[in-house]
C-alpha cells in the first residue's frame, strides 16, 4: 500500500461560520471533511459566551492545489472580521479509494 502525500486543512473558527467554511471546502473540491466542537484560549481571551456555543474545528484532506485555494478564500472572506485560524500540515494517507482521483492524480510525484 503506497503512502499518497496530501495536505490537510485546518480551520478553527466562530460556529455561525460553520456554513460558509463547509461551503467553501465543498466548492472548491473536497471530498470530505471533519467538524469538531472545540474550546480554547487565544489572543481575543476564551469564548465563553453561552448563546455563541463552542467554536469549531474543521479538518480536510485535500491536493496542495485545492488546499491553496481554500486557504484563499477563508482568508478573503472571513480573517479581517472573524475570529479565524486556519493551518496546513503535509499528511500522508494510506486509502486511496476514500480520496477522488482528480485529488490522487494531483498528489502523484511528477504531476507538479
Amino acid at each position: 500500500m503506497m503512502n499518497i502525500p496530501l495536505k490537510k486543512v485546518t480551520l478553527v473558527a466562530e460556529r455561525l461560520l460553520k456554513e460558509g467554511l463547509l461551503k467553501i471546502i465543498r466548492q472548491e473540491g473536497a471530498t470530505g471533511y471533519t467538524l469538531t466542537a472545540c474550546e480554547g484560549e487565544g489572543s481575543r481571551g476564551v469564548n465563553a459566551s453561552d448563546w455563541e456555543g463552542r467554536n469549531i474545528q474543521i479538518d480536510t484532506i485535500v491536493s496542495a492545489e485545492t488546499a491553496d485555494r481554500i486557504l484563499n478564500r477563508v482568508g478573503d472572506q472571513y480573517m479581517e472580521n472573524y475570529a479565524v485560524i486556519a493551518y496546513l500540515s503535509e499528511v500522508s494517507v494510506l486509502r486511496r479509494g476514500k480520496f477522488a482521483e482528480e485529488v490522487l492524480n494531483d498528489a502523484e510525484p511528477g504531476n507538479e
